[in-house]
């Protein structure tokens, strides 16, 4: 009895790729070596059930009420021409809307999913937004690929053609058409009845959360949910400087400005400083869609690098005996008051900012629901199961806006740079204004807890215990950072319904 010889992964998938290679080129040869057919001759003959449409069959068959279609011939060799001819590789070359920037793409999601796994940055996040890039980079897989519409000229024609498909009058849609003139050769968009005749990709549909504002405010009801209030409550003080770590998102919009970009555009990427994905992404679907993939990339990026990003401009604002600064333990916060806070943020904020209403209504309504102690299921239901579901689906489709013809552009790094700037500036802003409000009230204030200002929840305020914790380890300042950091997501929230209401 003979014994197989083990082959190795590697070898074994080099031979498929030989063997595939060479029933291309086969099947190719023997394509070529075929005289062309004969086409048959056709001719148009009008329904007699329906006099606006046209039916085209064989001229012997012309007279006849209908044509009887043809049962197509297997052809293994022309079987394995269109198999070849339809993989993403042969369509890199035939079709104009994938090039090589979809290779780079996939490439750099590839080192997203690095950081996510290996490195651990923000993995919830930059997982579901990595893996959603390369699905959407992927040639000729279609996972973000528009439906396809046929049009007609009136809307009797569609009616008719959607009861030949099994559809119904619900299913015929008036949409926008360009169409040229022949003798003017003039571009105008008319309103025609269309009808849906294939389906779009499944990010597609679940992009429309994205587009129609629907994740993020989902997101905010799970980051309430979530988010202890009580620190802030405890501090009111902490409002100023969640206020002034909001200076990168103003600072960065007139940056944007300066650099040609439009007041909406630059709103967006203003909003990038105040570390709070859900924003940005809310932001952007309001005042620039197509900027949605560098935006929405840049801002969980940061918020990832948090602990990378900010110590250092903590440390560089900061003398080692400001950062020693021991602070002292905060008042007990009644039930009362954690039952009130929301209810009364939410009805100032939006009779003041109805734009922001969507952001902190959601934001309120999740601390709410922590606090009242009557919905626990539903509480930890929005903490868990919805938000990570949401997540998922939040991450998959912004990755999925980031193909390579959209965001391999120098438009991309300017935001990736204007980001970066952002993201600093809000991180000063806290800082400065915390070393001020210290020598105003005599030194008690530790400066390092104004940088989790920006809202980036729980995780800059864990970095600045982290970085006080290194000047002195009995230094407990995460419950005082924690003030700054609640405020911060209300802040970003204000911020986003002030640009909504100027540009929006």
């Amino acid at each position: 009895m003979f014994k197989l010889k083990k082959v190795s992964p590697r070898r074994g998938l080099a031979c498929l790729l030989v063997m595939f290679t060479l029933l291309t080129v086969f099947a190719a040869l023997a394509e070529t070596a075929q005289e062309p057919a004969e086409a048959p001759v056709a001719e148009a003959v009008q329904s007699a059930d329906s006099p606006w449409v046209t039916e085209v069959i064989p001229a012997e068959e012309a007279g006849e009420k209908e044509a009887v279609a043809s049962d197509p011939d297997i052809n293994f060799l022309q079987g394995l021409k269109n198999i070849a001819m339809s993989t993403g590789i042969a369509k890199s070359f035939t079709e104009s809307d994938i090039d090589f920037r979809n290779y780079i793409m996939m490439a750099v999601a590839c080192v997203l999913l690095y950081l996510a796994i290996v490195k651990q940055f923000e993995p919830l996040l930059l997982l579901p937004i990595a893996f959603g890039m390369l699905l959407a980079n992927l040639p000729a897989a279609g996972m973000m690929g528009h439906p396809t519409y046929t049009y007609y000229n009136t809307m009797e024609e569609a009616l008719f053609a959607a009861k030949q498909i099994s559809k119904d009058a619900g299913d015929v849609v008036m949409r926008a058409r360009s169409v040229t003139d022949p003798v003017t050769g003039v571009v105008t968009n008319t309103m025609m009845p269309a009808l849906e005749t294939a389906n779009g990709g499944l990010l597609y549909y679940l992009y429309k959360g994205v587009k129609l504002g629907i994740y993020p405010p989902l997101i905010f009801m799970g980051v309430g949910a979530m988010t202890d209030f009580a620190p802030l409550i405890a501090n009111p003080k902490s409002l100023l400087l969640g206020a002034a770590a909001q200076l990168g998102i103003f600072l960065t919009f007139l940056g944007a400005k300066l650099l040609g970009f439009k007041a909406t555009e630059a709103g967006a990427i203003g909003i990038i400083g105040g570390a709070d994905g859900p924003t940005a992404i809310f932001v952007t679907t309001r005042l620039a869609p197509h900027l949605l993939g560098p935006i929405a990339v840049a801002a969980y990026s940061y918020m990832a690098l948090v602990p990378v990003i900010q110590p250092p401009i903590m440390k560089a604002l900061t003398t080692p005996n400001e950062r020693k600064i021991r602070m002292g333990q905060l008042r007990q916060v009644s039930k009362t008051e954690t039952i009130i806070f929301p209810i009364a943020v939410t009805i100032i904020v939006s009779l003041l900012l109805p734009d922001a209403a969507t952001l902190i209504g959601m934001l309120m309504l999740g601390n709410l629901m922590r606090v009242c102690g009557v919905v626990e299921r539903i509480s930890k239901t929005a903490q868990n199961e919805l938000c990570n579901i949401v997540t998922i689906f939040l991450g998959l489709t912004v990755g999925a806006t980031t193909t390579g013809s959209t965001f391999l552009t120098p438009q991309t790094l300017y935001i990736v740079v204007l980001g970066v700037v952002a993201f600093g500036c809000g991180t000063a802003g806290g800082v400065l204004l915390a070393k001020l409000m210290n020598i105003l009230s005599g030194g008690t204030i530790n400066p390092l807890i104004g940088s989790a200002g920006v809202s980036a929840v729980p995780m800059a305020a864990r970095v600045s215990q982290k970085v006080g914790q290194e000047e002195d380890p009995g230094n407990f300042l995460l419950m005082h950072a924690m003030g700054p950091n609640v405020a911060g997501v209300i802040g970003s929230a204000v911020a986003a319904g002030v640009f909504i209401a100027l540009f929006g």
